[in-house]
């Protein structure tokens, strides 16, 4: 029998997407309070970080009490339905204490073979993005100012054509950084710090790659059912679709990904 009920999880995660705005938005450009995470650099977490998490495992246990959680402000929950979700309150905490708007709250379901419906949104500007990569489906919807519609990458297939993000090109440490360099100099447009936002951006349409190193799982589960639900790729930058040591490439077709594939080998 199947762990997931389509119907009751769409509603709950959309039901958590709306707990997330109340919570982190009032925090916005409110001076929130920071606190380094890092000893030796800076990984910033502020009480809205913290607070919407915390507020998500709690509506997460009311309703599936036997599931899975893993997030990146608290220990992990471990469940006994095979199911887990997987939360990142504030991605983008960086941007978030700037005052910009591009960070965005993550949530993903995922069972045994990974993540199959995920949520992107982004309080400020009231968007929202749902995928599906599973159910025997594969979608994304845009939801804004209570209006939503189904999207689609655009469907380029080379570089000279594509335009690409990162979140920060000096992520990127030794050979890594000459095969990104590479990219960037065969691509048409390439944008920096948009963190998640970037994937969303290529659900539209906008953006039609993103190659990142360096994401924990709460950085990425969200994405893949977004990405691929817009009819895009989403792997490991070895081609495979459950993406376990944080290198990622996103790409609005197989052509492209095999492009950027041929650069990152």
């Amino acid at each position: 029998m199947s762990l997931i009920n389509p119907d009751d999880d769409l509603a709950l995660l959309r039901r958590l997407g709306d707990r997330a705005r109340e919570v982190a938005l009032p925090f916005f450009r409110a001076a929130p309070d920071v606190l380094n995470k890092d000893a030796e650099g800076f990984d910033p977490v502020t009480e809205a970080d913290k607070l919407t998490e915390q507020c998500l495992r709690a509506l997460i246990g009311e309703h599936c009490p036997d599931d899975s959680i893993l997030g990146e402000e608290q220990a992990p929950k471990v469940g006994t339905s095979g199911r887990t979700w997987i939360l990142d309150p504030i991605d983008g905490t960086r941007a978030f204490i700037a005052g910009l708007p591009s960070w965005c709250v993550l949530i993903a379901l995922c069972d045994e073979t990974g993540p199959i419906l995920s949520l992107i949104d982004q309080p400020f500007t009231a968007e929202r993005f749902i995928g599906i990569a599973g159910y025997g489906q594969q979608a994304c919807w845009y939801e804004r100012q209570g209006v939503e519609r189904q999207i689609r990458v655009r469907g380029v297939d080379t570089l000279s054509q594509a335009i690409g993000t990162t979140t920060d090109p000096y992520l990127f440490r030794g050979a890594e950084y000459a095969q990104f360099e590479a990219i960037r100099a065969a691509a048409r447009l390439i944008r920096y710090g948009l963190d998640a936002y970037g994937y969303a951006a290529m659900a539209l349409g906008g953006i039609d790659f993103v190659v990142e190193t360096g994401l924990s799982p709460w950085d990425h589960a969200a994405l893949a059912p977004i990405v691929r639900g817009a009819g895009g790729v989403f792997t490991d930058w070895q081609g495979r679709d459950l993406v376990q040591d944080g290198r990622v490439i996103a790409a609005a077709s197989p052509a492209l990904h095999r492009a950027l594939m041929a650069h990152l080998q």
